[in-house]
Formats: structure tokens, sequence, C-alpha cells
């Protein structure tokens, strides 16, 4: 068998890989463990708006909740294990398409590589914390001030983190106006649900959605602030960012729209992790 065979041969094993019912079952364990961390984090932002403290609103606060509870350090883990199974196929996506008609187009593959880059450190940081190391249940906010502190000190830091602040403030315009719009119709077998089925999906999916598109755009300006003024103390975690909505005119009331929001983004993502075409 020449060379040009056996890569065709390699690759032809590879794609199975990655269709296979192993990392399909691990791309449905991925969006029900970010299902978990949603609904935690909404929860705990209610609990922000409602008693006016409260514990942090991010990830490091929802994995320290699900640590106090029975069997947490078992359920840490799993939810751990389950972010690499999204991981590996989101991976598996920018290796060889997105599912869909146009899932070969560069552009989403390299956004299925970001999105890997991304659940594999989130899988990290959950395993770190279910290991015994702390930083991997952090303030979101600290290290959101600590890694703006460093790209301000590196040569044109302002303009880096500027660029990178206006990008996950348009990335969360995106997020939200794509949920309303309901893209992620493309994305899910509507046929197979009923029709109640398809109603919780709209409601959760778009209010979901919504919220959550609002809290990464609310982030982005408050990095653009810290770029402008060269503070990295202005930089905002999750857990800042949904505080400051309690600042607004509206009161708590806004907080508790965005973390009814984020709650139903867990919802839909277990929606997900049910009828997700992967």
């Amino acid at each position: 068998m020449n060379s040009s065979s056996m890569a065709r041969e390699g690759h032809r094993q590879a794609r199975q890989a990655a269709d296979s019912k192993v990392v399909s079952a691990g791309a449905r364990a991925g969006f029900a463990a970010r299902g978990v961390i949603y609904l935690l984090v909404g929860l705990l932002a209610g609990q922000i708006a409602f008693q006016g403290d409260g514990k942090q609103a991010d990830r490091g606060g929802a994995l320290q909740e699900i640590s106090g509870q029975p069997f947490g350090g078992i359920l840490l883990w799993v939810i751990g294990i389950a972010l690499v199974g999204m991981a590996l196929w989101r991976l598996s996506e920018a290796a060889f398409g997105v599912a869909g008609p146009d899932g070969g187009k560069a552009t989403k593959r390299l956004l299925s590589g970001a999105r890997a880059v991304f659940y594999a450190f989130v899988a990290y940081s959950v395993l770190s914390f279910a290991a015994g190391e702390k930083s991997g249940g952090g303030s979101s906010d600290k290290q959101s001030q600590d890694i703006t502190a460093q790209a301000l000190g590196l040569p044109g830091g302002q303009w880096i983190v500027g660029v990178a602040a206006l990008g996950v403030a348009v990335a969360g315009v995106v997020v939200g106006a794509r949920a309303v719009m309901r893209k992620y119709h493309k994305h899910l077998r509507m046929g197979a649900m009923s029709r109640r089925a398809r109603q919780f999906v709209d409601v959760t999916g778009v209010f979901g959605g919504a919220a959550r598109g609002l809290v990464f755009a609310a982030a982005g300006v408050f990095a653009v602030m810290a770029a402008i003024d060269y503070d990295p103390d202005e930089a905002k975690g999750m857990d800042d960012t949904l505080r400051s909505f309690a600042d607004t005119p509206a009161g708590p009331w806004l907080l508790v729209l965005v973390a009814v929001g984020l709650a139903a983004f867990g919802l839909f993502s277990f929606a997900n992790a049910k009828w997700r075409k992967v």
C-alpha cells in the first residue's frame, strides 16, 4: 500500500471514529454538563438579586455549589469527563466538518476548533477542581482582571485588549441575535419533537440565548473600558457582570430576568443533549 493509500485509509478510519457512537455520546453528555453549570449559575444569580449578596454566580460558584452536595465530588468528575467529550466532538467537527449541508465551510470548522479549545479549558478547570486544585473553581472576576493586566503589559497591550474585548462584545450580540432568529433550529432534530417539545425548545432557546448573549456583550463592553482607561480592574468576569445588572435603573429586576434566562439556557442545553444533530 503506497503512502497516498495509507493516508486515505487513515483519514477514513479517523472519520469513522469521529462519527462513532462514543463521540456522539460524549457530545450529548457535554451538553448535559453545560446545562447543569448554566442552571446553577442562573440560580446563584437569582440569589444575588433577591439577597443582595450570595455566592459567586459563575462557573467557579457552580462548581463550589456542586462540591457541597452529597456525592458532589463524583458529580464533578462526571461533569469534567462529559466536557472532555464535548471538546473531542468539537475537535472532530473542526477536522471533518459540522453536521449539515454547509458543514464543511472553513469558517465553521475554525469556529468548532475554537470551541474545542474553550471546552478543553473548561473541562481542565472542572477536573482540576475535582482533584482538589482550588484554582479550578476560582473567581471569574479575578481571572479576567489578571488576564487583562498581563495583556495590557504587552507592547500594544491596549490595542490587543481593546480588539479582543470588542470581539467578545460583538460575539455576544451575534449569539443573542441568532437565538432570537432561532438559528438553532438547523442544528436540532425538530421533526423528532412533539409540539410541546418544540415550544419548550423555542422558549428556552430564544430567552436563554438572548440572556447569554447579553452577558457576553456586557462583559466585552467592560473589557473595552478597561483597555481605554488602561485599568485591568475595570474588566469583569461573569459574576461581576451579572452584579452590574442590579446597578442599572431597572434595579435587581434586570438581574432577575437575566438569571432566569441563564437558567433557561441550561434547560435548552438539556434539550440539545437529546435532539442535537451530532
